[in-house]
């Protein structure tokens, strides 16, 4: 399995024999070029009329709260915008030669919702490109198991909102930062694809924990982008402690931006994602850098085992009209703009992690 390195003050990706075949050393996600590197991550939103790259109505395992044109939304052009990065371009993603590598190996999604939008995503695109080959799935206890027999190829989701645990006591739910037992779930996956953020901004009846304990002191919550990087150190520790890099790869997802505020983008006409049709132009989102983000880089930084950053936060952030909105899970009841409508933006993120797994 291909192997990651942290290097100086950013991600190096450097991919090894055994997948993908001795590879270049690639700086941030960048891919090589015959003139230097390629930063894969910073671009622009171009209309192409060949997308979407699947059509959800021949994956009938996509949710209702992720599939947008089902659910009545009208617009069909948010569906055809491919990714467009500045000094090069995206491999064009192949589900049977993806499937051919991962052969007899586990591809395992561990986060909240926007985790499993993009496990969705990624299974869909896997199919279409095998449409009749043999697959199962299955979910027990939060474990989802989406399985390609031909290939013995498993694609996992394991809903894990904070990475670190949320245990029931008598005293109230409590939130450990520097507890992390759930993880023995993780040992023996081949590819490892972490995300947490959303769910540590929840307040009130939506706040899934009565305390948060650090220490073995308990208190009734903290600033919560400091409660995030404890979380993220412990999940660093314990990466830094478990993975063997010649048999683990590790992956983290950039931070999934919201847009329920137009402020953040500029647009005073406008209230929220509802409504939104086309992604903002360029490779600049108006409202700067995610604060999450930032504190995800500085995690990575410091970790001795090689994780890839998957950064498809500002990419995600220029996506302002790809969200469900009202027509999503709960219609007009509630507005969506959080996840992603499939096909979608999650589809680009699998065409990022792909170039990341075939990159050689």
């Amino acid at each position: 399995m291909g192997a990651f390195a942290i290097a100086a003050t950013f991600v190096v990706l450097s991919l090894l024999q055994q997948l993908h075949g001795y590879g270049e050393k690639v700086e941030r996600g960048e891919t090589v070029k015959r003139s230097g590197y390629c930063d894969l991550f910073h671009g622009s939103w171009v209309y192409d009329d060949s997308y979407p790259l699947y059509e959800t109505l021949n994956c009938p395992f996509i949710e209702k709260q992720f599939d947008c044109l089902k659910n009545g939304r009208p617009d069909i052009d948010y569906l055809k915008y491919r990714w467009q990065p500045t000094a090069c371009n995206l491999p064009r993603f192949d589900g049977e030669a993806l499937l051919s590598r991962i052969r007899g190996k586990s591809i395992m999604f561990v986060g909240d919702s926007l985790s499993l939008n993009q496990w969705q995503s990624l299974t869909c695109m896997l199919h279409t490109a095998v449409p009749d080959a043999k697959y199962t799935t299955i979910t027990v206890q939060g474990l989802s198991t989406f399985t390609f027999s031909e290939y013995n190829a498993k694609v996992m989701f394991s809903r894990n909102a904070f990475l670190v645990d949320l245990v029931s006591t008598p005293i109230g739910r409590v939130l450990k930062l520097d507890s992390i037992e759930n993880a023995k779930l993780w040992k023996g996956i081949d590819v490892l694809i972490f995300n947490t953020w959303h769910w540590w901004l929840h307040t009130g009846r939506k706040q899934p924990w009565d305390l948060i304990e650090e220490r073995n002191h308990t208190q009734p919550d903290m600033d919560r982008l400091v409660a995030y990087e404890k979380g993220l150190n412990t999940w660093a520790k314990w990466v830094n402690t478990n993975v063997d890099p010649s048999k683990t790869t590790v992956f983290f997802q950039g931070v999934s931006p919201d847009h329920m505020n137009s402020s953040n983008w500029g647009d005073p006409s406008a209230k929220n994602c509802e409504r939104q049709t086309k992604p903002i132009n360029g490779p600049n989102y108006p409202g700067g850098q995610h604060p999450a983000e930032l504190v995800v880089e500085k995690v990575l930084r410091t970790m001795s085992k090689p994780v890839y950053l998957l950064n498809v936060t500002t990419l995600s952030q220029l996506r302002k009209d790809g969200h469900p909105s009202v027509f999503g899970h709960g219609g007009h009841r509630d507005m969506d703009c959080s996840h992603w409508c499939l096909a979608g933006v999650p589809d680009t993120w699998n065409e990022l992690l792909y170039a990341a797994l075939i990159q050689s």
